[in-house]
């Protein structure tokens, strides 16, 4: 309210009466000045042990158990894990406010490659295992330590004092017991097979460890020759053939060829033989004219067959006639995977080098130590490989294909680009390569190599109990059940062995001859496990074989692989909800309600937690699976330190707040892409502030209202305050149904809906006449504050799960009765069920004043009014809306903030505004026409005059 009255009609001087209007006030800044008071709302959750207080509220209450994928410990945390964390931490304070029980276990990932090579770059190659395990486990742990204080940083309540990590010693003995029991059921075997190997880890990959990325190669043609000509005839109903016959390959890894051992035909095919001034050349008859256009070579075909009257025929090497290192035949192996969609319809195979063509060469016969595998671990082939020992494989490609020529039988050689399986940590090239390792098994349930372990057959394959268990999860977005399940569905068997230094184990002894476990490997694990619970995975690396075999130790090398990194974080549910944190777990068992990562983590650690929890169980470990997308820039493009596009979580924390990073986490639809740049952040500032700006109002007016004392019952509120607490309540079960679907961005948009109009342009727009000049301790003030009161109690908690630090810091200013106390202790509030019929009254009633609005909008912009307080209004009403206004009596002019309102029935809604003629209030600024009319009080309205020197005006309504 203004101290002048400068179109006033008399001709007093103004008073000053602001000292008689109840203003607002609050200690709950406007500027929430986040990045310098932020760390210290950090360190007083820290020492006033906040998260122990949340656990002690909740202590017998129903369990909410969200279990924490580990993120990797090493290097900062970027914003990809700030969005994940966050969306963690607001999952589970929504359902701490429900009043459940919902600890916050955080965790890491603390073994693997990654950390491995560190260690590497910093002290060089060829350490010894001991010192590896040791530097890297130091390393991880200083890299814990700095993450940690990060995700504190951004307001993540959690166990941050006793998380858990996969390499204390009794996660990594509990990893050990979960090997065993997945022995003991027969769902481990060891085999040579070909597996994805990665040369710059030096080891083998699992599934889960393979991105696909475009790579250019070489597809070259390669014509292998009859081996027996008559026969090839013969097969095709000919007497015999003029010229030298081939069958040709196409491949895109020629480095393959010298370990070529078959060809592959479809037995249900055409192949035709084909006529050419080279030769004779065997090639899918669909692709012949395809295949003469790549050659450029003019033919014919000379006869056709099907592929099954071709098998065990036999081709000789390209290479025979080069050297005598490749003087070997390849039989004719009948293969379903040999198609005429590509190439020439007869495929190589080099059993070394791919599943297909492993699978194909066992089951014609041929025998695992037969199998060539010349290319070593680092890419090179082995020194004694004819023409091509020592050479890289990635450069043997050219070199291959040039000896091919000069040998004369390359007939095309071309560059492609083609979609080709990377490792998703070196973001290089991978093969595969046979390769003695332990697997799990996904189809056979029954005894199988290594089964003479099992002690049981489980009713179902390992796949059908995944497939049947993802049937059984709930998913957010729905979308991710059709892509786990897909992934499920045609994986292979699961590698779990690699060859590194900083892992867990598979204490596994292996006869040198054989290749054989020891008969008493499940005792040995046992032991091992306990041996690792006292002295971590190094015990075991400084375990002498003798120590546990005695004089057996001559006939038995002692396992060096460790455990793929994904059966780390795979099996925490098991020795972490189910051994070391087991408290915040379900008594029911180690079975989490939600896991929570992004989207990769379908072929990650959703994949590998699903595979061992129904090996061990016949289930999944979790309830729900929940993903979200990866962090872009505002244009949708990947962040990368090339491209400048890089939001770094510290540097947003230290210029604008972590509030804002949560604020805008809570903001984004996470099913897919979130995007974020300075444009972004910028719109989310501006709505940080309105939010803000709302609690302030809020908490300034009622910031001399005594709840307990002065709290009026909700039915003797004016009818404005009870629909202001009824639209609170219709909005609460809004946003509760959106938490428990673990959604933020409707309830952000609604919130700030209801901040802007529901609040700001409607109720709290018409309360502040009510707030600032009735008396204050009138009936109609306190009925104001006590629907205040209850709206920023609700407000308050709809909050807290991601505006936290705003949420506690208004808090401790609102219930500054209740020092010590957190806001995240609370449970929502309980509001009475809405009145639907003055919900639909109000809202009706508020459509009819943004009509009026509109009206005395039209009507300032030509000057006729200033503020619509100076405005008269006449409504022309239809019978119902006329009633409902009428219902308003005198204190419609207060819902509309206008001086004066008349009624008059009409056809249809008209509003006519006019400017008052009477002079204005210097204490309510209303134009009335007793102004003037009160001597010792001339520049007050009689409503003003009365409520500070009599009894006090009467408000009904509003």
């Amino acid at each position: 309210m203004t101290t002048q009255n400068s179109d006033d009609k008399n001709n007093t001087p103004a008073q000053d009466y602001r000292a008689t209007l109840n203003l607002p006030d609050t200690p709950f800044p406007m500027r929430g000045d986040l990045p310098k008071r932020e760390p210290a709302w950090v360190k007083e959750w820290e020492d006033q042990g906040v998260y122990k207080k949340l656990r002690e509220a909740r202590c017998g209450a129903p369990k909410f158990v969200l279990h924490d994928g580990p993120p990797y410990a090493n290097g900062q945390i970027h914003i990809g894990h700030a969005a994940n964390k966050i969306l963690k931490d607001m999952i589970v304070k929504a359902r701490q406010l429900k009043g459940m029980d919902a600890a916050y276990i955080p965790g890491w990932d603390c073994h693997g490659l990654p950390i491995e090579n560190q260690i590497e770059k910093t002290f060089g190659r060829g350490l010894p295992r001991d010192e590896v395990q040791a530097k890297s486990r130091a390393y991880a742990g200083e890299q814990i330590d700095a993450q940690r204080q990060d995700f504190k940083r951004l307001g993540v309540l959690g166990e941050w004092g006793n998380p858990y990590r996969t390499m204390n010693f009794a996660n990594e003995a509990g990893e050990i017991r979960v090997l065993q029991r997945l022995f003991e059921r027969g769902f481990v075997y060891r085999g040579l097979k070909p597996v994805y190997w990665c040369f710059d880890c030096g080891s083998s990959l699992a599934e889960f460890e393979i991105e696909y990325q475009d790579k250019q190669s070489p597809a070259v043609d390669v014509a292998f020759l009859s081996a027996e000509p008559a026969k090839l005839a013969a097969a095709f109903g000919l007497p015999a053939l003029d010229k030298q016959a081939f069958t040709v390959i196409w491949t895109t890894t020629p480095w393959t060829i010298p370990a070529n051992q078959a060809l592959n035909l479809n037995p249900e095919l055409s192949y035709a033989l084909v006529d050419t001034p080279r030769g004779i050349f065997l090639v899918a008859e669909a692709l012949v004219e395809k295949c003469l256009a790549r050659w450029q070579l003019e033919g014919s075909v000379l006869a056709t067959t099907a592929g099954k009257n071709l098998a065990m025929l036999q081709f000789k090497h390209p290479l025979a006639h080069v050297d005598a290192g490749y003087d070997r035949t390849s039989p004719v192996y009948l293969a379903d995977y040999a198609t005429a969609e590509d190439g020439t319809g007869v495929v190589h195979s080099a059993p070394a080098y791919g599943l297909d063509d492993f699978q194909s060469c066992v089951a014609h016969g041929l025998a695992f130590k037969d199998i060539l595998n010349p290319v070593q671990g680092n890419g090179q082939y082995e020194a004694g490989l004819p023409l091509f020992g020592g050479l890289h494989i990635w450069k043997a490609n050219a070199v291959i294909a040039q000896t091919l020529e000069d040998a004369g039988r390359l007939l095309s050689h071309v560059k492609i680009t083609h979609s080709y399986p990377h490792c998703w940590r070196h973001k290089t090239p991978v093969i595969y390569r046979a390769a003695a390792q332990w697997f799990v098994r996904m189809d056979e349930a029954e005894v199988g190599t290594a089964g003479v372990f099992a002690q049981e057959k489980p009713a179902k394959s390992l796949r059908q109990t995944a497939l049947d268990a993802i049937a059984e999860t709930s998913f957010y977005p729905e979308n991710g059940r059709a892509r786990l399940h897909d992934m499920i569905k045609g994986r292979p068997d699961w590698c779990i062995s690699r060859q590194r230094s900083w892992g867990v184990p598979l204490p596994i002894f292996l006869h040198k001859d054989t290749g054989q476990p020891h008969p008493q490997t499940l005792a040995f694990i046992a032991r091992a496990a306990d041996l690792v619970e006292q002295g971590g995975v190094e015990a075991w690396a400084k375990l002498e074989a003798a120590e546990w075999l005695g004089a057996e130790a001559e006939n038995y090398s002692k396992g060096a692989d460790i455990l793929d990194v994904w059966f780390d974080s795979g099996s925490t549910f098991q020795h972490v909800l189910g051994g070391s944190h087991a408290g915040a777990a379900h008594a029911s068992g180690p079975e989490a309600d939600l896991y929570l990562e992004g989207h990769d983590q379908h072929r990650g650690w959703f994949h590998s937690s699903l595979l061992i929890a129904c090996a061990l169980y016949g289930r999944a470990p979790y309830k729900g699976l929940l993903t979200h997308g990866f962090v872009v820039d505002g244009r949708g493009r990947k962040m990368s330190k090339s491209e400048g596009n890089v939001v770094a979580p510290q540097a947003v924390s230290e210029k604008m707040g972590a509030e804002i990073i949560r604020l805008w986490c809570a903001s984004t639809d996470y099913s897919g892409d979130l995007g974020l740049d300075d444009k972004i952040l910028a719109r989310v500032v501006d709505a940080y502030r309105r939010i803000r700006n709302t609690l302030r109002f809020l908490l300034a007016n009622v910031s001399d209202f005594d709840a307990a004392a002065e709290a009026l019952p909700l039915d003797q509120l004016l009818e404005v305050d009870r629909f202001a607490l009824a639209r609170a309540a219709e909005l609460q079960a809004d946003i509760l149904a959106h938490f428990e679907r673990y959604e933020f961005h409707p309830v952000v948009a609604k919130l700030q809906v209801y901040c802007s109009e529901d609040l700001g342009a409607f109720y709290l727009d018409v309360l502040k006449d009510r707030l600032y000049t009735t008396a204050p301790k009138s009936l109609a003030r306190r009925s104001a504050q006590t629907a205040l009161w209850h709206i920023t109690q609700a407000m308050l908690r709809w909050m807290a799960p991601f505006l936290s630090f705003t949420a506690e810091e208004a808090w401790k200013v609102f219930a500054a009765a209740q020092p010590g106390q957190s806001i995240f202790t609370e449970t929502y509030w309980q509001f009475n069920e809405p009145d639907a019929a003055l919900l639909a009254k109000w809202g009706r009633i508020r459509e009819i004043r943004e009509a009026v609005n509109k009206a005395i909008e039209d009507v300032r912009k030509t000057g006729g009014v200033g503020s619509s307080l100076q405005a008269e209004v006449r409504l022309g009403l239809q019978s119902s809306d006329l009633s409902l206004l009428q219902s308003l009596g005198a204190d419609l002019k207060f819902v509309l903030i206008t001086s004066a309102a008349q009624l008059e029935a009409a056809d249809e809604l008209t509003v006519t505004v006019t400017p008052s003629g009477h002079a204005k209030c210097e204490r309510c600024w209303h134009y009335s026409a007793d102004v003037g009319s009160i001597k010792a009080h001339p520049g007050l309205c009689g409503r003003c005059d009365s409520n500070l020197h009599g009894a006090g005006e009467t408000r009904k309504v509003a």
